[in-house]
């Protein structure tokens, strides 16, 4: 986040954390609140949780919400992420911004990129 020039990042994630694990300023301004996910890549993001983040938005009075996933989201999730504004970061993205693409570079791909037909072939086959 610091190297995409957010401030004020901070970890609080914790139990009753009210749905967020990090929080902070985009360099535009305006305020984030981020939810991480570490799973098996055979389990994907449901729709309530993703819901979940919404209601933490809203909680917290937050600008934006990321979601950041080591797997992918499921298809209604990934629809409800695109529809309400929520950055979906999975697993191909994760890799991305982890090799030094800039956060807002992704939110041109966000509610894609899950995937040709081919690769979600060889994921199935791989982890399920």
């Amino acid at each position: 986040m610091s190297t995409d020039g957010c401030t004020d990042v901070r970890r609080v994630g914790r139990s009753h954390d009210d749905g967020a694990d990090v929080r902070g300023r985009l360099p535009d301004g305006r305020t984030m609140v981020i939810q991480c996910k570490r799973y098996n890549p055979k389990r994907k993001i449901s729709n309530s949780e993703v819901r979940n983040l919404l209601g933490s938005q809203v909680h917290l009075a937050a600008d934006v919400a990321i979601f950041v996933t080591t797997t992918y989201f499921s298809g209604p999730a990934e629809r409800c992420a695109a529809q309400n504004g929520v950055m979906a970061v999975h697993r191909e993205h994760l890799g991305l911004w982890n090799n030094g693409a800039a956060l807002p570079s992704l939110a041109s791909v966000n509610g894609s990129g899950q995937g040709d037909r081919q690769h979600r072939a060889r994921r199935k086959k791989t982890y399920e």
